[in-house]
């Protein structure tokens, strides 16, 4: 019994023994299919290709990042095709790296672990591609902002008042967060959709255009039919608007207007010019009876002592000249019965189309008080400007800023400052004079510098009629001119 159980026994073992081998040959073969692919478990860019084979994979990964990015404005939605931003996908560099963590385990120790089921665990192949942020930005604003940005609308004026209707805000695309946010949905295989961010646009502020258009409806309403200059500059941008106006009617500004009271910011800067600081007390007296008083007999005093005494405004109207003023001067003395020192012939006074009879004595234009006023208020701001390059180390920027103290002095509360609101820091200088030969007012003037939250700004206006400037009707005029302007630059958001 024993001798015939032993072959039993022999050929069941030898069974056995070739079951396992065919059992090791299948599972070798198995693997060596498996091991021609990529690991069960590698990732390609965020893509799964476990178990595909390098073209398999390739087509995979090209499928993912060729689906069009949606992007989302507003209620418009657009899709970007990758290849419009010439996005390149880096397939063969990925697929070298993900085989070379496949062939770098050896085969038997690779096969050893499998037979236990000990799978690997690839590290995952980050994304290599690349796209032009240069052809996505143009594609951003050629064909997305300008077909979907709202634009602001600017405030208009509004006809019969001093102010303009309300703006309507405006949406733009914000392209620099746009390109990081499509960057990103393009280097990614799923998060193909971006909501666009967008920036909201305040109204902006009317043209200078449209300012003029409604402080033309403001002489027109006011029915005033004399002659109307008027000089603007914005101190934040140096933009300036001048026109002059009559009876609906432009008129070439750079009118000569008879200077009267206004001619005593030229002689405050003189006088600086001329003085060390700090100015005397006395001078200081003079000053400020002559800008807060309006008095022309301190005028005449600060000349005298500062100047020569019988030509001290002829020296002014130097300083003017220096300035690139030409067509403001002084050519006697303020006192009755003052000789006429020189007779001026001006690019202003010599024009031959309108005729404001200007005062031989004393002259000026808008324009060429505004600017005056504005080398003040930046040598205030900074002590440079026109009076550092004309009179180097004469006026300092705390003599400007003195000047300026002086003009805020002139509190009259009628003209330009009826037209601002309470409290608004105005520097100016008015000015006026009755005709001696006929007894009434033929030119209305002022002059200054506005400091408002909106911006500041200089504002001057002169009128003139041939035969009365009613002052009635042409001081609400002139603060109705002020108000505009005030409403313009502080518009209500």
């Amino acid at each position: 019994m024993r001798g015939r159980s032993f072959p039993y026994l022999r050929w069941i073992s030898i069974v056995l023994i070739v079951l396992a081998m065919l059992l090791l040959i299948i599972q070798l073969v198995t693997y060596s299919r498996i091991r021609s692919n990529f690991a069960l478990g590698t990732v390609i860019a965020g893509v799964p290709v476990g178990g595909l084979d390098q073209q398999e994979a390739a087509e995979r990964l090209t499928q993912a990042y060729s689906f069009p990015v949606e992007i989302h404005y507003g209620d418009a939605v657009i899709q970007i095709k990758p290849s419009v931003v010439g996005f390149d996908l880096g397939l063969e560099t990925m697929l070298a790296v993900a085989d070379q963590q496949r062939v770098n385990q050896a085969f038997w120790s690779a096969f050893w672990d499998y037979l236990w089921n000990r799978l690997p665990t690839p590290s995952e192949v980050p994304l290599r591609a690349t796209f032009s942020e240069e052809r996505l930005r143009a594609y951003l604003k050629d064909e997305i902002a300008s077909r979907y940005d709202q634009p602001a609308a600017a405030a208009q004026p509004v006809p019969g008042s001093t102010n303009f209707s309300t703006g309507a805000a405006g949406l733009t695309l914000d392209v620099d967060r746009a390109v990081t946010l499509i960057g990103d949905a393009l280097r990614s295989p799923d998060a193909r959709v971006v909501n666009l961010s967008v920036v909201q646009v305040s109204p902006p502020r009317p043209s200078f255009q449209n300012l003029q258009i409604l402080l033309q409806q403001v002489i027109d309403a006011s029915n005033f039919d004399g002659l109307t200059e008027l000089y603007l500059m914005d101190l934040q941008t140096g933009q300036e608007l001048n026109f002059a106006y009559q009876n609906g009617e432009t008129v070439t500004p750079g009118i000569a207007f008879t200077a009267a009271s206004t001619m005593k910011i030229p002689i405050m800067v003189s006088t600086f010019k001329r003085t060390d600081e700090p100015l005397p007390s006395d001078l200081a007296d003079l000053m400020t009876l002559m800008i807060e008083r309006s008095e022309n007999d301190p005028a005449d005093r600060l000349m005298e002592q500062v100047m020569d005494p019988n030509l001290g405004p002829l020296e002014l109207t130097q300083d003017m000249e220096d300035l690139g003023l030409p067509n403001t001067f002084l050519a006697g003395y303020f006192y009755a019965g003052a000789p006429l020192l020189q007779r001026f012939s001006t690019p202003a006074n010599q024009r031959t189309d309108v005729y404001t009879s200007p005062d031989a004595y004393n002259q000026t234009t808008p324009a060429e008080m505004g600017m005056l006023l504005s080398d003040i208020y930046q040598c205030s701001q900074t002590g440079g400007g026109t009076f550092a390059a004309v009179f180097p180390g004469k006026i300092s920027q705390n003599e400007c800023r003195q000047m300026i103290n002086y003009l805020v002095l002139d509190k009259i509360g009628v003209l330009l400052q009826a037209g601002l609101p309470e409290g608004t820091q105005f520097a100016h200088k008015h000015g006026w004079v009755t005709d001696p030969t006929d007894g009434v007012i033929h030119t209305i003037s002022d002059a200054g510098i506005v400091y408002s939250s909106g911006g500041n700004y200089i504002l001057t206006v002169y009128v003139y009629h041939p035969t009365q400037v009613i002052w009635d009707q042409a001081n609400v005029m002139v603060a109705k001119l002020s108000m505009a302007v005030y409403n313009y630059y502080n518009l209500a958001p």
